[in-house]
C-alpha cells in the first residue's frame, strides 16, 4: 500500500490567509545589564537533585553530570568576560 500524496493546491490555500513575518525591523533598544557573577559551585543544583537513576552507572552519571555543568559555568563566565558582563566580588 503506498501512502497517500497531499495535493498541491491543498496545501496552497491554507497558506493564504497567513502574513508574511518581517525578520529584518527594528527593535528597541536593551536596558542596563546587571553584571554577571560567576556561581562559585555550579553543580550545587545538580546534587540537589540526588543520584541518578541509572543501575550501576550512578558514580560514573555523578562525575559526568558534574564535568557537563562545570564546563558550562566555564564557558559562560567566558562569555560575559568577553563581552565587558563580568562581575567582580566587590560589586556586592
Amino acid at each position: 500500500m503506498s501512502p497517500r500524496r497531499r495535493s498541491k493546491k491543498r496545501s496552497g490555500r491554507n497558506r493564504q490567509g497567513q502574513q508574511p513575518i518581517e525578520f529584518w525591523r527594528s527593535v528597541p533598544e536593551l536596558g542596563s545589564v546587571e553584571p554577571i557573577r560567576p556561581s562559585p559551585d555550579p553543580t550545587a543544583v545538580i546534587r540537589s537533585l540526588g543520584t541518578p537513576p541509572l543501575t550501576g552507572q550512578t558514580a560514573v552519571a555523578d562525575h559526568y553530570l558534574a564535568a557537563a555543568v562545570e564546563r558550562s559555568a566555564q564557558m559562560a563566565t567566558a562569555l560575559a568576560a568577553a563581552a565587558g558582563l563580568l562581575g567582580h566580588e566587590s560589586d556586592d
